[in-house]
């Protein structure tokens, strides 16, 4: 069996597809040395409106503890998870600025940098840790990060109580001033992906003759799996076929919204439905990291504030509506309805990544993914015991299934200051950070 490069891609006719880490790339006894810190990845995956946080916060700490009602669905992750609480994000609060909140929370959720209230052209509030590490290790993969979301947002304009659109639309921030743009359509974050962006006549001649991506390659690909083991040939027809499947997928979603009545506010290319939609952003993301096309994502479920309605759950009410609940029964019951509907994707998420088999673990092993909201209790515009998640190993250098809880007021920034440090990205201060958290690796 010949040794490969991990950069080995095959090529076709305006394509270029990354591979899966295959065992001719790394020697299973390699993926246990220091230095293949270098590959871990890192995600974040922000939700609006906050939680109803007795549903979601553990009663007991430490590896025994109880999954509570709202994080139930990732019953089968509970050894691959940390339920962390009382990490706050201080510049998400008001600190003197007034109403907006919701505002704040997306703007300061990767900064923990207090926007500056405007809403014209001179936005401000910090860089985000994702676009800290694409900075850094950006350019070992083809892409330096990845930022999907599932609503377009505006980028200027008043949104939330004098704070510009911007700041509820982002999560990702380049520079201060300048946010980095979601891809909300899965066509358009797949030809990201796998297309070389400058032959956009080969893009459109693959969708005018309904061509996978797979056919551009075969040849290439054919070439790959004479030179390659069994195992390698069977991981290569895996994501093969994961490829075709997402490419089905998002065909399937395009005619479901073209045959959709006039009355349908639905973006072109973008799925009906909220979970399918959800769903193959996810999809995307496994695959760009198991493709090492990128080691950094940010997802936004929504934009901060929203108010999607969920009729599929029997929620007819909006989500930002409902949120200041004011302690009613009813509503709280369908907050948490909405709040479980999301972690099930969420766990869907997990089931792709842990499927991923790759050196002596999974995708999932070798990736650390975060998974919260700088709200907590919407109903008050809580900023502290945030309801956060980090799913994943971090390539054996976090110690998961349990429920930690750190001081009240801890910075997030600090847990941050950590996830980067398991990147080999060396930052020293970010945000409001006060130094790093502890009990990440037990």
């Amino acid at each position: 069996m010949n040794t490969l490069s991990r950069r080995t891609m095959i090529q076709g006719l305006g394509v270029t597809l990354g591979l899966p880490i295959l065992d001719a790339m790394v020697p299973s006894q390699a993926w246990a040395a220091p230095e293949m810190l270098a590959g871990n990845r890192m995600g974040f995956v922000f939700f609006p409106n906050g939680a109803i946080m007795k549903d979601w916060t553990p009663g007991q700490v430490g590896a025994q503890f109880d999954l509570p009602r709202t994080l139930k669905p990732l019953a089968a992750h509970q050894k691959d998870l940390l339920v962390l609480t009382g990490l706050a994000q201080d510049k998400a609060r008001a600190n003197g600025d007034g109403g907006g909140d919701h505002a704040r929370n997306s703007a300061a959720f990767l900064t923990g940098s207090q926007p500056r209230k405007t809403d014209g052209a001179d936005i401000h509030v910090g860089v985000s840790v994702d676009q800290i590490a694409a900075s850094q290790i950006g350019h070992q993969t083809k892409l330096p990060s990845l930022e999907v979301g599932i609503d377009a947002g505006r980028q200027a304009g008043r949104c939330d109580s004098g704070y510009s659109c911007a700041y509820q639309s982002n999560i990702s921030w380049k520079t201060p001033t300048t946010p980095v743009a979601k891809e909300v359509q899965p066509k358009l974050a797949f030809e990201r992906l796998f297309g070389r962006g400058e032959d956009h006549k080969a893009v459109q001649e693959r969708n005018f003759y309904r061509k996978s991506i797979l056919d551009f390659v075969s040849a290439d690909s054919k070439k790959l799996k004479n030179r390659l083991g069994a195992n390698d040939q069977r991981k290569l027809d895996e994501y093969f076929t994961s490829v075709r499947e997402i490419e089905q997928r998002i065909e399937r979603s395009e005619d479901q919204a073209s045959r959709a009545r006039p009355d349908l506010d639905i973006p072109d290319g973008v799925p009906s439905d909220w979970a399918e939609h959800v769903r193959l952003m996810y999809d995307l993301i496994v695959l760009s990291f198991q493709t090492d096309t990128t080691r950094v994502f940010t997802f936004m479920l929504a934009n901060s504030g929203s108010n999607r309605t969920f009729k599929e759950l029997g929620v007819n009410g909006g989500h930002h509506q409902l949120s200041h609940h004011r302690n009613e029964e009813e509503k709280v019951a369908q907050l948490q309805k909405i709040d479980e509907y999301s972690v099930k994707q969420f766990s869907y998420f997990l089931d792709k990544l842990k499927s991923v088999k790759e050196g002596d673990g999974t995708l999932l092993d070798h990736s650390m993914v975060l998974y919260g909201s700088a709200l907590s209790d919407a109903n008050r515009h809580r900023h502290e015991d945030l309801p956060i998640l980090v799913a994943g190993r971090g390539n054996g250098t976090i110690q998961t299934g349990r429920h930690v809880r750190y001081e009240e007021e801890t910075p997030m920034n600090n847990l941050f200051l950590s996830m980067l440090d398991r990147m080999n990205v060396k930052v020293d201060q970010l945000g409001d950070s006060t130094g790093r958290v502890t009990q990440l690796d037990g």
